[in-house]
């Protein structure tokens, strides 16, 4: 046995590298700019010069707190049209088009050349003080020059450069800082006249070692350091460690409540199958089985939280008592807020496990054991629960297993409805807000509890079941 947890132990090693790689591709191509998000603006709007500095220092420096001027990866294969150095371009929408740019005409130096002209040409643009006759003119070319960051087809620039050449020539009063524009335009000439087209097929690779944003994602992880939350700049680990508490608080009492209750309620509807009690029972579980959580979470709050009907629970969230009132009171407290969740949470899993618990009895009870067994004469108490029950549990655990992660990852409906500040609430709060640190750290640790909670149940099976071994055999 321990031979084969050790075997598993080092299987996680491969397996959580894959998830862990899976959850990162999938974070870098989440919409949304977290620079931005952080900043609660966006960089670079129509201030003037010292503005637009300022934001670009500011997103830059946040920037470099995440990481994300690093390389994404220990190494990448591309070709020879592309550099090693892209991923110290600040905005993604740059980075798309320099890649582009440089696939389409296989020179990196005159596409960087290029965009370092068209950084310094819109710099002097926002430089120049905005009057009643220039205001108009200034701010048709300051869209034109963030225009040419977002393309890369060469009609659309030219088509660009050609309202520019216009802008230019009917408002005098900016054509003395015409010289930034031309350097860009020869720019962009060179870049088409020395194009290389040949070097988008030659392979390359490029090795970054470990300065890259995976390693320092994941070596912080394992550390304890989820990243920064980017709605309100506290750390993750923080955010999560006041709400798993409440989760985990929920999830343990509701399973455990869901086994203690289901378990016999299964067996004694096996055991008297067409019976009358066993048609009420299982009529009452199919009931249960079938009302959606949060509608009944919402009737309950109807029905018992001081609406038109009774006040008997408070509807919405912990309690108000502070953190150094008497210990008795905050419990009783908070224990009287969780009833109605802690209901909800139970009753589908009771009536879920209850009808599982009774599949796997009916199976068993029907083996030629159980007959032996009876026929020499053993108490029917002892058949059903020393000899049948044992060998049932195995689907139950099995199902044990595929709810462990719930542990952590909490309810999103019943969290929200009843303002409970757990991992569903919050997990829920973060995908809204896109807050991708935090929906990323549940993802992982979900990941986690996943794989445990197969050991858990393996281990588990060799408990129950004598005849299931793990130990190699000769």
């Amino acid at each position: 046995m321990f031979k084969y947890i050790f075997k598993r132990l080092l299987i996680f090693i491969p397996t959580l590298f894959a998830i862990s790689l899976l959850t990162f591709v999938i974070s870098l191509n989440a919409p949304g700019d977290p620079v931005d998000t952080m900043l609660n603006k966006n960089a670079g709007g129509e201030g003037q010069a010292s503005q637009k500095l300022a934001t670009e220092k500011a997103y830059n420096d946040i920037r470099h707190q995440l990481g994300f001027d690093l390389p994404v990866f220990y190494f990448s294969f591309t070709n020879a049209s592309c550099t090693d150095t892209l991923h110290r371009v600040p905005k993604k929408n740059h980075r798309d088009v320099l890649q582009r740019l440089a696939f389409q005409y296989g020179n990196w130096s005159d596409v960087a050349n290029y965009y370092m002209q068209t950084k310094s040409f819109e710099n002097t643009i926002y430089a120049l003080p905005k009057t009643e006759t220039n205001a108009t003119a200034l701010i048709k070319v300051r869209d034109y020059v963030s225009s040419l960051y977002d393309t890369y087809d060469n009609a659309r620039i030219k088509t660009i450069f050609s309202n520019l050449d216009f802008v230019f020539n009917e408002n005098p009063e900016i054509r003395t800082n015409i010289g930034f524009y031309i350097a860009t335009k020869e720019a962009y000439n060179n870049m088409w006249v020395n194009s290389s087209p040949y070097t988008r097929y030659v392979p390359t690779v490029h090795w970054y070692g470990f300065e890259n944003q995976y390693h320092r994602w994941i070596s912080h992880f394992l550390v304890g350091d989820f990243g920064i939350s980017y709605q309100d700049k506290r750390p993750v680990s923080s955010v999560i460690w006041d709400a798993v508490r409440w989760t985990l608080l929920l999830s343990l009492m509701s399973m455990i409540l869901a086994y203690i209750l289901a378990i016999p309620l299964g067996v004694l509807s096996a055991v008297k199958k067409g019976k009358r009690s066993e048609r009420v029972i299982t009529t009452f579980l199919f009931m249960l089985y079938s009302l959606p959580n949060f509608w009944i979470a919402t009737m309950l709050i109807v029905f018992f939280c001081g609406g038109d009907y009774y006040d008997v629970f408070p509807a919405f969230g912990l309690g108000n008592l502070p953190d150094d009132a008497p210990f008795f009171d905050r419990f009783w407290e908070t224990s009287f807020h969780l009833v109605l969740p802690l209901f909800c949470l139970t009753y589908a899993s009771l009536a879920f496990i209850s009808r599982q618990m009774r599949g796997a009895m009916l199976n068993v009870i029907g083996q030629d054991y159980i007959r032996t067994a009876r026929a020499k004469g053993l108490d029917e108490k002892d058949v059903v629960w020393k000899h049948a029950l044992r060998n049932s549990l195995l689907p139950i655990i099995t199902l044990f297993a595929s709810i462990f992660p719930l542990a952590i990852s909490g309810s999103f409906a019943i969290e929200q409805i009843f303002s409970i500040p757990g991992m569903g609430k919050i997990s829920l709060e973060a995908l809204i807000s896109r807050n991708y640190p935090i929906v990323f750290t549940v993802m992982m640790f979900t990941a986690i509890l996943t794989l445990v909670g197969n050991l858990v149940a393996d281990i588990l099976y060799a408990a129950i079941d004598p005849r299931i071994s793990f130990s190699s055999k000769k």
